[in-house]
């Protein structure tokens, strides 16, 4: 993001209070420490219609319970070479979508979908990084969790579910 990439961000809502604040109050120093990538989506006009951050991860199952449970669900997905390949394997790499926000009046347009397909398509045919997953920590109530079913992601556990944000990922 440039300067006046943050600039413009003062205008920036998504109508989420937690998200509003770290665009507006935290994001330039997790872009400076690179902790964190950012951009924005804007309109011919000039203004930002979407914010999203990105930052590498792994997807680490826990349990061997959880690990079988992980491993069936992605053959309703996969090829079979692939869950061979992925049961023997300890952690998976990932790219973390860390924040995504879309300005309220540009909700249910297909924006944030748009925004996780640029994700897919750039981390599985361009191959910028090893990586097999996308995940999310999403805001744990029904409209997040339902874009995010929407959109291909699954619960990666259920220790979770009365958490603050539910951890979701997507093959790729």
């Amino acid at each position: 993001m440039t300067d006046a990439d943050y600039e413009n961000m003062s205008a920036f809502s998504c109508g989420v209070k937690e998200l509003d604040d770290f665009f507006h109050q935290e994001v330039r120093e997790c872009v400076n420490r690179r902790y964190l990538s950012a951009y924005s989506v804007y309109i011919e006009s000039g203004e930002i219609v979407a914010v999203f951050t990105l930052m590498n991860d792994a997807l680490m199952i826990g349990s061997e319970v959880e690990k079988t449970d992980f491993i069936e669900d992605l053959r309703f997905e996969t090829d079979e070479d692939i869950v061979d390949f992925l049961n023997r394997q300890i952690s998976y790499p990932a790219i973390n979508i860390g924040h995504l926000g879309i300005k309220k009046q540009y909700r249910n347009m297909g924006i944030g979908s748009l925004i996780i397909d640029l994700v897919a398509d750039t981390y599985s045919k361009h191959r910028q990084s090893g990586c097999q997953f996308i995940t999310v920590d999403a805001i744990n109530n029904p409209q997040t969790t339902r874009f995010y079913f929407k959109n291909c992601f699954s619960f990666q556990t259920t220790r979770d579910s009365a958490a603050e944000t539910r951890r979701m990922y997507r093959f790729l």
